[in-house]
């Protein structure tokens, strides 16, 4: 039997990182098989509905590499791909019909007034009215009159009020549920659209869906898809219910989180090829400890029983040093094209960006991270002088200044301000001193940065800067350590 998986998201915004991490789910499940991965979109609940909504899918799983092999764009004898057109060619009243006449589901014809008058159970924290069957006790004749004379309706499921419902989830096993706890819930709406899980049955029976993946707040929905799939006398797919993603604290990733949609992490400077990596590690494990995969690679190794069921814990820190490792290894006209940007934010000044970029390239996690670095070569920021005082180089003040005027005449007779020629100038210095290296690196790159951490040493500093913005460095240097030494 081919494996048939699906993305049925709803279009209410952006995608979510539990939406996406269902669609890489679907998608690497199909793909390891040999199987077909297709997009359904579920736009039933017109209210929710967000103008734009289905683009960002469209958009995101093109981003993301997961190609979708039918679906509304790309007819492979199952469509329409798209609920409300469903809608219009009559399959979910067709079924819901053939139901009733089965005695699995019945016509409500209750108004708001008397709905209003039932009986309500919290269930996980929602307050809900729990319908108490009155109209399933209806003569034929007095549906038939209330259809006739157009009286509005929904078509409920007909729940038995005794015995238990099992249905089997891959990760957890075997599920029973007593049918008392389930009630009639709604499959057709008063204005002839279906609800989301009757929707959900039919599509998935009708598209030969074979493995339905969804997040594991659907556990307690199941039982009621499954007396569906009995009461059609249909097969039910493999279900595979993904633990909850939560937070640092532990708590529900919402949307106040700020990285909570793949559009937020796009939009913090993360690449899409990390938050794929990461979001397929958020509840599933490798055999090894390897942690970075290519997608190719997760087809390969991706094996569904090794899912966990115990909560994913949304690590940024995490994320970020993924996130650096892509730029790392990213080739460097890629890097300079995403990074340029940030870099233009930051500088004003009519510099080798270039230069800069390589230099940032690997000590950066995140592209927003490059103004930190960087942003000394457009203005020298003021510094605590004690920042030349460094135990290891056995620097301090005093030696400090010494090394910045020493080398401030050799380096305003300096014409060639190429890194190599700068380093080979100013190790000639060192020899004849007789000291270490970061003796004198340590001062000099001090003065021309203004920063205890920079991206690159001294010499690399002083090549983008040029001569004469270097030279006004060391000066301000010698200028700050000499009003401190005569106080």
């Amino acid at each position: 039997m081919k494996i048939r998986t699906r993305y049925a998201p709803s279009p209410t915004g952006k995608m979510h990182v539990g939406n996406l991490r269902t669609a890489l789910y679907e998608f690497l499940i199909a793909k390891h098989e040999g199987g077909d991965f297709m997009l359904r979109i579920e736009d039933t609940d017109q209210e929710r509905f967000v103008e734009g909504a289905i683009d960002i899918i469209n958009r995101t799983l093109e981003k993301t590499g997961l190609t979708h092999d039918e679906g509304p764009d790309k007819d492979g004898g199952y469509g329409p791909y798209v609920q409300s057109e469903r809608v219009k060619t009559g399959i979910y009243m067709k079924y819901a019909k053939e139901l009733i006449d089965k005695g699995e589901a019945y016509y409500c014809f209750c108004d708001k007034e008397r709905l209003a008058t039932l009986k309500t159970e919290v269930v996980e924290g929602k307050e809900i009215s729990i319908y108490d069957k009155h109209c399933l006790g209806l003569s034929k004749e007095e549906v038939e009159a209330n259809l006739a004379a157009g009286k509005p309706f929904v078509v409920r499921q007909n729940i038995p009020n005794e015995g238990t419902t099992t249905f089997k989830d891959e990760l957890y096993g075997d599920i029973t549920v007593e049918n008392a706890e389930l009630d009639d819930m709604i499959l057709i709406k008063s204005d002839g659209y279906p609800t989301y899980n009757f929707a959900n049955v039919v599509d998935d029976h009708t598209m030969n869906i074979t493995h339905v993946v969804r997040g594991n707040e659907y556990i307690s929905s199941s039982p009621k898809y499954q007396r569906l799939y009995d009461a059609f006398g249909w097969e039910s797919p493999v279900y595979i219910h993904l633990p909850l993603i939560t937070d640092e604290n532990h708590k529900k990733l919402s949307k106040r989180s700020g990285h909570s949609s793949f559009e937020d992490l796009l939009e913090q400077g993360f690449v899409t090829e990390a938050i794929v990596n990461f979001i397929a590690l958020l509840g599933w494990s490798p055999e090894d400890n390897r942690e970075i995969f290519s997608l190719d690679e997760l087809i390969k190794e991706f094996d569904y029983h090794r899912i966990s069921k115990s909560p994913a814990v949304f690590d940024i820190v995490k994320l970020r040093w993924m996130n650096g490792e892509y730029l790392k290894a990213m080739d460097f006209d890629t890097f300079y094209e995403m990074a340029e940007p940030y870099l233009k934010q930051a500088i004003k000044k009519d510099l080798d960006l270039k230069k800069i970029a390589n230099m940032v390239k690997t000590r950066i996690e995140v592209f927003p991270d490059i103004a930190e670095h960087v942003d000394f070569f457009e203005e020298l920021p003021e510094y605590d002088i004690a920042m030349y005082t460094h135990k290891k180089m056995k620097t301090d003040a005093a030696s400090s200044l010494q090394v910045l005027k020493d080398v401030l005449p050799v380096l305003e007779a300096q014409e060639d301000y190429s890194n190599d020629a700068l380093y080979q100038t100013l190790l000639k210095y060192v020899e004849e001193k007789g000291v270490k290296n970061g003796y004198v690196m340590w001062p000099i790159r001090t003065a021309v940065s203004g920063k205890q951490m920079t991206p690159a040493g001294a010499t690399e500093i002083m090549e983008v800067l040029g001569k004469e913005e270097s030279i006004k460095r060391i000066r301000k240097g010698i200028e700050l350590l000499d009003s401190a030494a005569s106080v």
